[in-house]
């Protein structure tokens, strides 16, 4: 099936108090076929049930809280997120959507993907009309921000970090992204969310590619490219907005292990069924086909997390905003009422076991292992747990010396960076497992470790460089991206990185981020005004595009000020 690139829909009421939004009397109940709501039988099979969260009747409305909160266990803001919601001015931004949706998440057990960082559509003009040095600029700051206000809870544990990168041919979508800053666009937008968040699982999403086609081929191009390259991708979504007047998209459950075997998460993010309308009990039966084929697919593939379907009542649906005589795409209808769609996602999830609440823990994980350990930071993995229906995450604990422990952040699969920590400091951490019903493991044993001694300024173990290259190809240039991280106990001001290319790699000016001078094959960046200052634990992602006459090399070493850093 063809569709559009998907509309934007606003909001269709202001955000109001979160205490309101967090009231939620069960007062409609789910149809008597169903022995329990999709949640309880979605996690018995390791599977999140989402929806898109509408601010307007998340607060408003106590059938629509009702749904939410019974029904499903993990949720996406509609439009909170997007960028014209969050930073409609350069530099002002607002949080009171998205922040309302996450206190309601938290509130009900529910997991939350956040929608979307880097898209051509719902972005202010002001974005759009910048030169590339602001533009870069611009999505640093954005994504740093968006991202870093929620990193360290527990509730946000995934992103869409670019959106709809394609055209319907499969091709780059010409977007301002595109045109202004290059295809690098799409690479640099991971690595950024990756500084934000070290631990939340990056997305790219897109529509049309549930099946077998020329589109989903070019993702799953990109997918490997980027992966290849060191790019943090963790999982694909796959949109599904789809129309019964177009058939069933071929290979879904195909489409998803190919996927899965890059080593990506998959997931079905947007889900909706639209009709011509009226609806008619033919019409409600293809519907409903259409989304137990999509919810038995996922099921099939181990590497499917879950599936969100794109609000839940046509109350509230963006369908007929966008397509003319089309509508009642989801599984209640606008009086609540749920309709054979509902039933089917439902049975598709009960496996005629008829379970009752999962109450089994997950195994305790492994003893923790350190690596990486920097005045101010430490890499921990240990070995997973087993689950009799599915881990989906883990909870790390941390400890300053004989303390208490408490819990520092969460992680999705067996690995966590913890930052921001003193140097020459001992600490302990312990992790344990969570299953999707909200078991959780014993704790692990305990592993201690002691930061390295800091300094006031940057010097052997005081600063981090990251540097990635993309691509190398066949065609003589490259792009470089370099992550300066402080990681001392002070701030680092007036830092000049130094470093030097290998033979026949050369620097095409004027680069991002950083003043970049090459003499030789020495190579120097100094800051700009807003990232001149980097405090304890924080870092700027700057870089540059360059030629190369064959030598694909990266440098050995990296100076700040003369001092050496670390390189991971």
């Amino acid at each position: 099936m063809i569709i559009p690139a998907r509309g934007a829909r606003l909001a269709r009421t202001a955000v109001i108090a979160v205490a309101a939004a967090l009231a939620v009397p069960l007062v409609v109940a789910p149809p008597a076929a169903a022995d329990a709501p999709l949640r309880v039988h979605a996690a018995a099979r390791g599977k999140f049930i989402g929806y898109a969260a509408n601010t307007g009747p998340l607060a408003n409305e106590a059938a629509y809280r009702s749904i939410a909160a019974a029904e499903f266990n993990q949720v996406t803001p509609e439009n909170a997120l997007k960028w014209e919601s969050t930073e409609p001015s350069d530099g002002t931004y607002t949080f009171a959507g998205a922040d309302q949706v996450v206190a309601f998440a938290t509130a009900n057990n529910q997991q939350v993907h956040g929608h979307t960082l880097v898209w051509h559509s719902q972005t202010p003009g002001w974005v759009q009309g910048l030169s590339a040095a602001a533009m870069r600029t611009a999505m640093q700051d954005h994504i740093a921000t968006v991202v870093g206000r929620y990193a360290d809870n527990p509730a946000v544990v995934s992103w869409d970090v670019v959106n709809e990168v394609f055209d319907d041919n499969g091709n780059l979508r010409t977007s301002f992204w595109l045109n202004t800053l290059g295809s690098s666009y799409i690479a640099d937008a991971f690595r950024l969310a990756r500084a934000a968040d070290g631990n939340a699982r990056l997305c790219i999403n897109d529509y049309n590619v549930e099946g077998i086609n020329a589109k989903s081929t070019a993702m799953y191009n990109l997918v490997r490219q980027l992966r290849a390259d060191g790019v943090p991708v963790d999982c694909v979504g796959f949109q599904g907005h789809l129309a019964i007047q177009y058939g069933f998209p071929s290979q879904v459950r195909e489409n998803m292990e190919r996927f899965a075997a890059l080593g990506v998460q998959v997931r079905v993010t947007e889900l909706d069924v639209r009709m011509q309308l009226p609806r008619d009990s033919t019409k409600d039966a293809t519907q409903a086909t259409y989304y137990r084929n999509v919810v038995t697919a996922c099921l099939a593939v181990p590497a499917c997390a879950g599936i969100t379907i794109w609000g839940f009542t046509d109350k509230y649906s963006w369908v007929p905003d966008v397509f003319s005589g089309e509508g009642a795409a989801l599984p209640w209808d606008a009086s609540y009422v749920a309709k054979p769609a509902y039933t089917a996602v439902h049975d598709a999830l009960d496996d005629g076991s008829s379970p009752g609440p999962d109450t089994t823990p997950p195994s305790v994980p492994g003893t923790p292992v350190a690596s990486g350990v920097t005045a101010s930071g430490v890499s921990l993995s240990w070995t997973a747990s087993t689950d009799a229906v599915g881990v989906t995450g883990y909870d790390v604990l941390r400890a300053l010396g004989a303390g208490a422990f408490a819990v520092v952040g969460t992680a999705p699969s067996p690995s966590f960076v913890d930052s921001g920590l003193a140097a020459s400091t001992t600490y302990r951490y312990q992790v344990r497992a969570r299953d999707a019903a909200g078991n959780t493991s014993a704790l692990s044993p305990a592993v201690t470790v002691t930061t390295i001694a800091g300094g006031g300024g940057p010097g052997p173990g005081a600063c981090r460089v990251a540097y990635t290259i993309s691509p190398w190809g066949g065609s003589p240039g490259f792009t470089a991206g370099v992550v300066l991280t402080n990681t001392g106990t002070s701030a680092l001001s007036a830092w000049t990185l130094a470093f030097t290319l290998p033979s026949g790699q050369q620097i095409t000016p004027p680069g991002w981020s950083a003043t970049w001078t090459q003499s030789g094959q020495a190579v120097t960046a100094a800051p700009l005004s807003w990232n001149a200052t980097l405090a304890p634990g924080g870092s700027t992602t700057i870089g540059f595009n360059g030629t190369h006459t064959g030598g694909t090399g990266e440098p050995a070493t990296f100076t700040v000020n003369g001092a050496s850093c670390a390189v991971v």
